[in-house]
């Protein structure tokens, strides 16, 4: 069973790239993050020409999430409950589990999230950033006890450590790279969430964003903000994660790459 995440940067712009990865990745989910369209405009018949489901919550200009499922998935929800918030920032639903009995309710509840970038530390951006990241970890807290089987995924804005930047002594206390921000980001991994991708080895210098100016792909100027997060008992099942570069080198790409974890399914 194969999860990916992919902020697409407007779903408009890059719908036939994110239809030619699936035929490459036939990936059992989809995370898409930064739709930038509304709900009228998403593309659903053409995923369903893929063979995919879909769940998405768009708005306009800015933000907008969606899951791609192989199966029909259940309990879909809407941004974070108990956090009154007007952006389209969260897509949550349950995904049949291939290690489950058949007809089993036992399934996987998948998270997709595009959390909120901040701007700069001392923005009322920064501080709305830090109030959704406290309701975001009240909500999993709960979620985690309903589901045992979790995934949160999504473009997270947040780098984990100095080995996901670039250049850490620049960047030291800008925005992703915050001890405020990384603060959230441990408390998310202490309600028992592991970072599937540091459970391999890695390439040094792994990222999954990179600036569109200054020839920041070519020059491996990036960070990697884009995370895959599981519950214990989905991280003994881990078999792979890695970034997948190679849509950054599309013409007109996203300034982001997908992120694809491999779990056992037996």
């Amino acid at each position: 069973m194969q999860l990916a995440t992919w902020n697409v940067n407007s779903l408009g712009v890059r719908l036939p790239q994110v239809l030619e990865w699936l035929r490459a990745h036939p990936v059992d989910v989809l995370a898409l993050q930064e739709l930038k369209l509304t709900d009228d405009k998403f593309p659903a018949d053409a995923f369903a020409a893929e063979g995919y489901q879909a769940q998405w919550f768009g708005q306009k200009t800015y933000n907008g999430v969606a899951l791609l499922t192989r199966t029909a998935t259940s309990d879909v929800v809407r941004n974070i409950p108990g956090f009154a918030d007007d952006m389209a920032r969260v897509i949550t639903a349950t995904v049949p589990d291939p290690v489950a009995a058949p007809g089993s309710s036992d399934g996987i509840r998948v998270i997709g999230a595009y959390f909120p970038n901040g701007q700069a530390p001392g923005t009322d951006k920064f501080e709305y950033k830090m109030a959704w990241l406290d309701g975001l970890r009240a909500w999993l807290r709960e979620e985690l006890t309903r589901y045992p089987k979790l995934v949160l995924m999504g473009d997270f804005n947040i780098t984990f450590d100095d080995l996901d930047v670039w250049d850490p002594v620049g960047m030291h206390e800008q925005i992703h790279c915050t001890e405020d921000e990384r603060y959230h980001l441990r408390a998310l991994v202490a309600l028992g969430l592991a970072d599937s991708f540091r459970l391999f080895t890695q390439p040094p210098k792994s990222y999954s964003w990179w600036d569109y100016r200054d020839m920041g792909f070519r020059r491996n100027r990036g960070l990697r903000i884009d995370h895959i997060l599981v519950s214990a008992a989905l991280k003994e099942r881990a078999r792979a994660c890695q970034v997948d570069r190679t849509p950054r080198k599309n013409e007109r790409p996203s300034d982001h790459a997908p992120v694809v974890l491999t779990l056992d399914s037996l």
